[in-house]
């Protein structure tokens, strides 16, 4: 398994292969985040085929009382694995290694991540790796289906933040 920074020729292979519901590439919208310098998109290759990725959001998570918590740390955002039979082989720890890594190497003292409350698996992970909850609050976004239907989603999580 290799972990690379996100290219533009790597999108049309990340929406085959790690589908989201809506309708517009939420890989575009990570992609064009990290051509702004606002994020850095990591994503797990297992030969050439996207197995994981996650988002390193520069400004922090999007919820304002997180920010104000945990001002200057960076969070890693949307981590996921897929196939679901790839989870607990080590590909969602070794994309938040590197996110740490490339934490430290901008100075950061802190790195965070959300977990919703009801995904103790995740949350477990977390923990091993040094995650320690700090503070519940919602992640609100939204996304639209294949039809044009906007949905807006509230998930109850928990910011979770380990040292570097």
């Amino acid at each position: 398994m290799r972990i690379s920074q996100c290219r533009e020729e790597d999108l049309e292979l990340l929406d085959q292969h790690m589908p989201f519901r809506g309708a517009a590439s939420h890989h575009g919208a990570r992609y064009a985040r990290q051509q702004e310098g606002r994020a850095t998109f990591l994503v797990a290759w297992r030969e050439r085929r996207p197995v994981g990725s996650c988002e390193v959001r520069w400004e922090g998570c999007a919820a304002p009382e997180v920010r104000a918590a945990h001002p200057g740390c960076p969070e890693v955002n949307g981590l996921g694995v897929w196939p679901e039979t790839l989870r607990s082989l080590g590909v969602g720890t070794a994309l938040i290694h590197e996110a740490e890594r490339l934490a430290t190497g901008r100075g950061c003292q802190a790195i965070g991540l959300g977990v919703e409350k009801n995904n103790p698996r995740a949350s477990a992970l977390y923990s091993r790796l040094g995650y320690r909850a700090s503070l519940p609050y919602l992640d609100c976004w939204s996304y639209q289906d294949g039809a044009g239907v906007a949905h807006r989603v509230a998930d109850a999580c928990v910011f979770m933040v380990k040292p570097l």
